[in-house]
């Protein structure tokens, strides 16, 4: 298991980012994911795997002026 924003899904073999955020289905662009104490911005996401037990924030895409 790995915990998302405080809710636990499944983990399997090889999950990656991009995995992950399939799998949730959430529409939201996101710039960065912190993984435990590892952060990785969205060109890695296919290339960057989540261990198990590891807690997952989602860091969104924030525009201002």
């Amino acid at each position: 298991m790995i915990k998302v924003a405080g809710n636990n899904y499944p983990w399997h073999e090889g999950m990656t980012v991009a995995d992950l955020l399939r799998e949730i289905d959430d529409p939201r662009p996101y710039a960065v994911v912190r993984i435990n104490d590892l952060f990785v911005s969205r060109p890695n996401f296919a290339q960057t795997t989540i261990p198990d037990e590891s807690e997952v924030y989602l860091i969104p895409m924030i525009a201002g002026g």
